[in-house]
């Protein structure tokens, strides 16, 4: 994700605050999302470093972390939602910053720009809350080339951090009680990164236009095997193919790695805190309260196939429930098969018995006619010669390397499933206002 053009010469930074006016749209769209899915270091992380004395505790304390994000779209005007959804006391942050990465944990001279929030530079996030930024102008020209570095510093120890653990995206951290660097513009007191995103949760960018598609799903729409810094998981790829189109639609992404639609338990071993929260739980945070929300591309079931031992049955009570909820509030959704996880060696993910059952619910998604499209993954990711198994070239690691784990696709599967989409479906659809 971090291949560089002359930053300087294609960013502009305003000095002046954002003000309405009759030039100016007034509308807030979905730049970037990630699901908050619980407090450090529960969930699963892909190529993170040890943190254990960058974070210790497992906490942030007097410490500035720089967090790395891919906006959908150019703009100027932008608002941030910092998180504290799963902390257990109130978060002070000091300072925080919005600007334009250039390299690493540099930043494009002159784009960084402090945050407020209603007019005050500090700011306290109670446990189980959140807080979003007045609006803050930096340019943003080519979201392709070009990403958003938000900086905030934690003053105090935080406790409890809420984060996404897979990110794919590499960020920076300062040591603990290393103190407030976020209008830095150099990367010299950021020696450590993470590929994780803390304490942020959203950013919001000034439209005309605010359609928006969010891809729900779990790891798979997560990104993991994607490459780190690649920006290339099945949503990143629609969003450019789109862009083909002329669309003015956005994808935003809500994901969360280990996640289950139902409120069935894991197998014995597994991780709950580590999945978020169920699909039914989340819906309404995710999808049906998102800015612009017109199309839901639901992906998820696998974990609770192979995970939790739920039957195809109970999957499809629950998209349902999904299905008539967002119904509900006159948002589309297209459902998106299960690909194959047949092999995989943890939980039931390998076995005869969960493979029926996927099949099941692939049948449910693409013939019962409550769904308003289809997205047929499985028939793209699936291997002809061994049924219920992945393509062998979509099983591989593309994030850390070497072989795949046979129930997440690679990069190349996930090129394969981002064309798996109906662009022009997607459009038709999200031209059907919504409820508010």
């Amino acid at each position: 994700m971090l291949r560089r053009t002359a930053i300087a010469s294609i960013a502009l930074v305003l000095l002046t605050p954002v003000a309405a006016s009759a030039h100016q749209p007034r509308s807030w769209a979905g730049a970037w999302t990630a699901s908050a899915q619980g407090s450090y270091p529960d969930g699963y992380a892909v190529g993170q470093p040890d943190l254990t004395t960058v974070l210790p505790g497992n906490q942030a304390e007097n410490q500035t972390l720089r967090l790395i994000v891919a906006p959908n779209s150019a703009g100027t005007s932008w608002r941030v939602r910092l998180t504290n959804e799963y902390g257990t006391k109130p978060v002070t942050f000091r300072n925080a910053y919005a600007g334009l990465q250039s390299s690493g944990a540099n930043l494009a001279p002159g784009t960084n720009r402090p945050l407020s929030f209603d007019g005050r530079r500090s700011v306290t996030v109670p446990a189980g809350r959140t807080v979003l930024s007045d609006p803050v102008a930096v340019r943003v020209t080519d979201a392709r080339a070009q990403r958003l570095a938000v900086s905030v510093h934690v003053a105090g120890a935080s406790g409890p951090m809420t984060w996404h653990a897979a990110s794919f995206t590499t960020s920076y951290l300062t040591g603990p009680n290393a103190g407030d660097h976020t209008a830095d513009v150099a990367d010299l007191a950021f020696p450590y990164t993470t590929t994780s995103w803390f304490f942020l949760s959203e950013v919001l960018v000034q439209s005309r236009d605010t359609a928006t598609v969010v891809a729900f799903g779990d790891s798979i729409t997560d990104g993991f095997f994607s490459t780190i810094n690649g920006s290339d998981r099945w949503p990143d790829v629609l969003q450019r193919r789109l862009e083909l189109t002329h669309s003015d639609l956005r994808v935003v992404t809500e994901a969360i790695g280990g996640n289950m639609v139902t409120r069935i338990g894991r197998t014995p071993g597994g991780c709950t805190p580590c999945d978020g929260p169920p699909a039914l739980d989340r819906l309404d945070r995710d999808v049906i309260n998102r800015p612009g929300a017109r199309v839901m591309i639901l992906l998820e079931g696998i974990n609770d196939l192979g995970g939790g031992g739920a039957t195809a049955d109970q999957v499809i009570a629950g998209y349902k429930e999904i299905i008539q909820r967002v119904h509900a509030r006159g948002i589309k959704i297209v459902g998106a098969t299960l690909t194959p996880s047949a092999g995989t060696e943890f939980g039931l993910y390998g076995t005869p018995e969960t493979d029926a059952e996927r099949r099941a619910v692939n049948n449910f998604i693409r013939t019962s006619g409550q769904f308003d499209g289809v997205a047929d993954f499985a028939a793209v990711t699936e291997d002809p010669a061994r049924p219920g198994h992945l393509l062998p070239a979509y099983d591989t690691n593309s994030s850390v390397g070497g072989p795949g784990d046979h129930l997440h696709p690679n990069r190349a599967g996930f090129l394969a499933m981002a064309g798996a989409i109906d662009v022009a479906q997607l459009e038709r659809l999200a031209r059907v206002p919504a409820l508010r």
